[in-house]
C-alpha cells in the first residue's frame, strides 16, 4: 500500500493540457495542486473548505 496521495485531474480538465486542476484526499484534508506543476507544493484545504469552493465556483 503505498502512502503517496492518489491525485486525479479534474473532470473539467481538456485532453490539451492548459489550466488544469488535481485532487486527493488526504488524512483529515483535500489536496489541490497544478497538475502543470505537480513536483510543487499544493494546497491544503479542509474538506468544509473544498466544498465551499466548488460550490462557489459552481455557482458564481
Amino acid at each position: 500500500m503505498s502512502d503517496r496521495p492518489a491525485w486525479r485531474k479534474s473532470t473539467h480538465s481538456g485532453a490539451q493540457g492548459g489550466n488544469c486542476v488535481e485532487v486527493a484526499p488526504l488524512p483529515s484534508a483535500i489536496g489541490v495542486r497544478d497538475s502543470k506543476n505537480p513536483h510543487h507544493n499544493h494546497q491544503t484545504l479542509t474538506p468544509k473548505t473544498f466544498h465551499t469552493l466548488i460550490h462557489a465556483l459552481k455557482h458564481p
